[in-house]
């Protein structure tokens, strides 16, 4: 399994439409840098938020997830509250080939601030925009910008094909339209 290089991504999100919409370079200029990098591909976030609360005295439970610990938001900049947590999904629609594994992280512009990315590999054949998650381990109210690089997604390309892909076992994220919450 290897690192796949800029030429790659560019040729599978062509023939393939690995990356809906695709960004042919990075783009830099009074952004947080997206698009093609040197072995990645850099994902936008969108400006669709679930933020943490604890207005209602929720509990977060991944088995039994309780819809009133997040609020809604919608626009260009998102404050993720001291210490807290938001989810985002990415601009981006992803399809994930069968030979295909990828690994996603945090950009360093936000990591240097205390904001940390997190997200699952993409793993073969899996289908969707990503959910993002994002925690905010500062003090502080930070600021995440829609519309602008978040993370790089990293492919690694196997020799042989997986017996059995994300869509094989009909995995619960699969097809993702949206921000998705936890599932059983």
């Amino acid at each position: 399994m290897g690192l796949k290089p800029d030429h790659w991504i560019r040729k599978m999100a062509h023939e393939h439409k690995m990356i809906e919409p695709f960004v042919e370079n990075q783009v830099r200029e009074g952004v947080i840098s997206y698009g093609v990098s040197s072995y990645g591909y850099d994902v936008r976030v969108a400006n669709e938020f679930k933020i943490f609360t604890n207005v209602f005295s929720a509990t977060v439970d991944p088995k039994n997830f309780d819809v009133k610990s997040m609020v809604d938001f919608v626009g260009d900049v998102c404050v993720v509250p001291p210490n807290s947590f938001a989810l985002a999904r990415t601009i981006e629609y992803f399809r994930i080939p069968r030979k295909v594994l990828t690994i996603c992280l945090g950009k360093s512009t936000y990591a240097r601030c205390g904001i940390i990315v997190n997200v699952t590999p993409f793993e073969p054949e899996w289908e969707g925009f990503v959910t993002l998650e994002i925690s905010n381990t500062t003090p502080l109210p930070a600021k995440i910008y829609a519309n602008e690089g978040l993370a790089q997604v990293l492919f690694f390309e196997a020799d042989e094909e997986c017996d059995i892909s994300y869509a094989d076992k009909k995995g619960k994220y699969q097809y993702q339209q949206s921000i998705v919450l936890p599932k059983l």
